[in-house]
């Protein structure tokens, strides 16, 4: 037995469970616990902003599929930590967010007036259906530790809240392992035979389906499996955005499913007699605002039975691990002759591999300014294969169709709250859990004014990424909002903000470009980025994204 600090145990907790990276901003009711974990060997990336913090640590799972931690301060800190904490919520990211709190002694804080930093944080984060723990004693500080990573490790966020009198008091604790483990991964589970048969009677009967996955079946290792099932019923595939390019090769792949569907896999789906989606949030996006799945029988798989009509209703609830499933149905259905696949012919597959994206717009330059789609493309085409994409929120999102990834784990965006500024933090954290990897983060002019400061961290940290900047001078999502409802956009259009000079005193590597033939001399450049490199690329704020059209005209509501 020995007594130790809290801060010093709760440290030692956390490296014997393998966290080998933290995120925080130092503040002075966590110090101890920050300094501690320095010492111990945790790196330690420092944030200038709390938020950012938070998003480092989603990044960081995202990239590894370990337990992301982030490490703030009390109060304000707290408070500017909630948009972060909020959106990593929705993100279902194995996230745990460790903060300061005040003393749960009674009396005045400082015995010189009140707490300045009083904030109500359990309230506050509980209110937001986020799991909460907060210690009552320095003895269960490690109890609550264990709790609260215990929660996290199930795929979701937590907070620990650890009050500033607990983590610097004593706790006697035993030698040997620390009691503070991960939750076993649930073993993938079969759907039961009834449902597989209600499946199977559906699908039976269908000549053209469709099947929709989303990042359930890529986290299931399910891909094999449903083009397994592709090929026993003659479905063409999609993805929703946050499975991108899961079927990538596959030559009845169709991209994404949504506001961001190509032409051509929209005309095909129009005329699907049956859709299967498996490991998929129906939600609106996916959805294009309730357009994108025309009224036919819908199968709905999900190893969650809630997750199961929460967003779409379907036909058929189907509740199993997408893998198992997908490999229960496909053994459950009979072979299909050649005629009872219309869509798995030659002509099919020739016309998806012809398909090109400048089939489906005309590009847009203008004297200044260069057309994003066509940007995105060509940095598609420029940078190494071995990458990961990062999107902020903007109008220019719905340029993620235009880049091609190896597959959903190289792809990410901050946009589960529906905000904007999220993207910087959460590159960062992408880059320093996937070294190996090119990172490239996508923001726009607003975002990036908003998350500055963490620039510094980029160079701080030495993370060779690529910053682009998606510069239309505007709030270009608000532009077309208000525009489509006939008002003036004048407050939310701004001069022309120009990063380089910014950024290039720091340390970036930095180049603006309003052309094409600007950016094709960065070509040597972004074939092997070496160094942080930020491009400011003024686009056309004219170019509207699909899903702002679908917004301003959408009709609430299934259509079934």
């Amino acid at each position: 037995m020995r007594t130790v600090p809290v801060y010093q145990v709760l440290a030692e907790d956390l490296k014997a469970l393998g966290v080998d990276t933290v995120f925080g901003l130092m503040s002075d009711c966590i110090c101890q616990l920050f300094s501690t974990l320095d010492a111990m060997g945790v790196r330690m990336v420092g944030a200038r902003h709390e938020t950012n913090a938070v998003m480092m640590a989603m990044g960081y799972a995202a990239a590894t599929g370990k337990l992301g931690v982030a490490l703030v301060g009390r109060g304000p800190a707290m408070a500017n930590a909630m948009h972060g904490t909020i959106s990593v919520a929705k993100s279902a990211m194995p996230v745990l967010i460790i903060s300061g709190d005040a003393p749960i002694g009674r009396g005045v804080v400082n015995g010189l007036g009140p707490d300045l930093k009083a904030f109500p944080a359990a309230t506050v984060v509980r209110a937001c259906g986020i799991p909460t723990f907060q210690p009552s004693s320095a003895d269960a500080a490690r109890q609550s530790l264990a709790d609260a990573v215990a929660e996290t490790s199930l795929g979701r966020a937590s907070v620990l809240l650890l009050p500033t009198d607990v983590q610097v008091g004593y706790t006697t604790v035993a030698d040997g392992p620390s009691p503070v483990k991960l939750s076993p991964v649930p073993a993938p589970q079969r759907a039961r035979q009834s449902a597989i048969d209600t499946a199977v009677s559906v699908l039976s009967r269908a000549r053209r389906p469709v099947i929709v996955a989303g990042v359930g079946a890529h986290r299931a290792g399910a891909r094999e499996a449903i083009e397994a099932l592709a090929d026993r019923t003659g479905a063409l595939l999609v993805n929703a955005l946050k499975a991108k390019d899961l079927f990538r090769g596959n030559p009845y792949d169709m991209g994404i499913l949504g506001s961001s569907s190509t032409s051509v896999a929209r005309r095909y789906i129009e005329q699907a007699d049956c859709v299967l989606a498996i490991g998929v949030a129906l939600n609106s996006l996916t959805m294009s605002s309730g357009s994108a799945l025309p009224p036919v029988p819908l199968i709905h798989v999900d190893a969650v039975r809630t997750n199961i009509n929460r967003w779409w209703p379907a036909d058929v609830g189907v509740v199993g691990d997408a893998r198992l499933v997908a490999e229960q149905l496909t053994q459950a259905l009979p072979e299909r002759t050649a005629e009872e696949k219309p869509w798995h012919t030659d002509k099919v597959r020739a016309e998806l591999a012809a398909f090109q994206h400048t089939m489906d717009f005309q590009p847009a330059h203008t004297a200044s300014t260069i057309d994003p789609r066509i940007l995105t493309l060509e940095l598609s085409r420029m940078l190494p294969e071995n990458r990961h994409i990062v999107f902020d929120g903007g109008n220019f999102m719905a340029n993620w169709a235009y880049f091609s990834v190896p597959g959903p784990s190289h792809f990410t965006h901050s946009l589960d709250s529906g905000s904007v500024g999220l993207g910087l933090g959460t590159a960062i954290g992408v880059k320093r859990g996937q070294p190996d990897r090119t990172v490239m983060l996508m923001i726009g002019d607003g975002g990036m004014l908003m998350s500055m400061g963490e620039i510094e961290t980029i160079i701080r940290e030495d993370l060779p990424m690529v910053v682009v900047v998606m510069n239309d001078a505007a709030y270009g999502a608000e532009v077309h909002i208000l525009r489509g409802q006939n008002l003036p956009p004048a407050k939310a259009e701004f001069f022309d903000v120009e990063f380089a000079p910014m950024a290039e005193p720091l340390g970036f590597d930095c180049h603006t470009v309003r052309s094409v033939a600007d950016l094709k001399k960065l070509e040597p450049l972004l074939a092997n980025p070496d160094g942080p490199i930020l491009i400011d690329c003024k686009i056309n704020v004219e170019v509207i994204a699909p899903f702002l059209t679908e917004f301003i005209h959408k009709d609430t509501g299934p259509k079934r």
